[in-house]
């Protein structure tokens, strides 16, 4: 028990996410683009029943169990004239997750969300000694993703921002992906606001059939 203690901290992020309902136009995937970009498509079933306040809970790709704690908002992120969201503190925790404990014929408070995700890695370290690529994970940094996402059969999309790394350095190298990311306008007039920022857990939860769920 005692060697197992540290990876249960879990991971502290600072996250800001704007989530858009219809298709994701070409123009909005040759914007993001510009930048190296893994891409990868997924399926995360979400625990909407019974509601956990301040917690999302989902199976990723059935491989792992990941739990979330919500731990507030330090404010605002506000590009000017580009975009504006809620930033948000959350405690991740992650375990491993046998695929046959799950019963794929009763899902029952669960809701799967089928993704396509390309995502980016900005670092300041890594661009200070001009090195390029998303370099997923390697030390203190922010991951940005362009995600198309489809649940219940109805496509959305979204674009969020993870910075990772010690509390301290959390909403510098948000704030500088974010200074980069939204150098160029985004095309077709978009401007992502708050009435559009909302964690996974909290879209899922105001979505129809969600019953009492409202995430944090």
């Amino acid at each position: 028990m005692t060697a197992a203690q540290p990876a249960c901290r879990g991971t502290r992020s600072l996250e800001v996410r704007w989530i858009f309902p219809g298709q994701l136009a070409a123009a909005m995937a040759g914007w993001f683009g510009r930048f190296p970009a893994e891409t990868k498509a997924l399926e995360d079933v979400y625990l909407l029943d019974p509601h956990l306040p301040g917690l999302s809970v989902k199976v990723r790709e059935r491989r792992a169990l990941e739990v979330k704690a919500y731990h507030g908002s330090p404010g605002v992120l506000e590009v000017a004239g580009r975009a504006r969201g809620r930033l948000e503190y959350w405690q991740k925790w992650s375990f491993p997750h046998d695929p046959a404990s799950r019963h794929d014929g009763d899902r029952g408070g669960w809701r799967p969300v089928r993704k396509r995700r390309r995502i980016s890695w900005f670092s300041r370290a890594a661009r200070a000694a001009g090195e390029r690529g998303p370099g997923l994970g390697e030390g203190p940094g922010c991951a940005v993703e362009l995600t198309e996402v489809y649940a219940d059969d109805e496509a959305w999309w979204t674009l969020g921002f993870e910075a990772t790394g010690p509390a301290g350095l959390l909403r510098g190298e948000l704030e500088a992906a974010a200074a980069l990311v939204f150098a160029r306008a985004l095309p077709g007039g978009v401007v992502p606001g708050p009435a559009d920022s909302r964690s996974y857990a909290q879209w899922l939860g105001q979505r129809p059939g969600a019953g009492s769920v409202t995430g944090a």
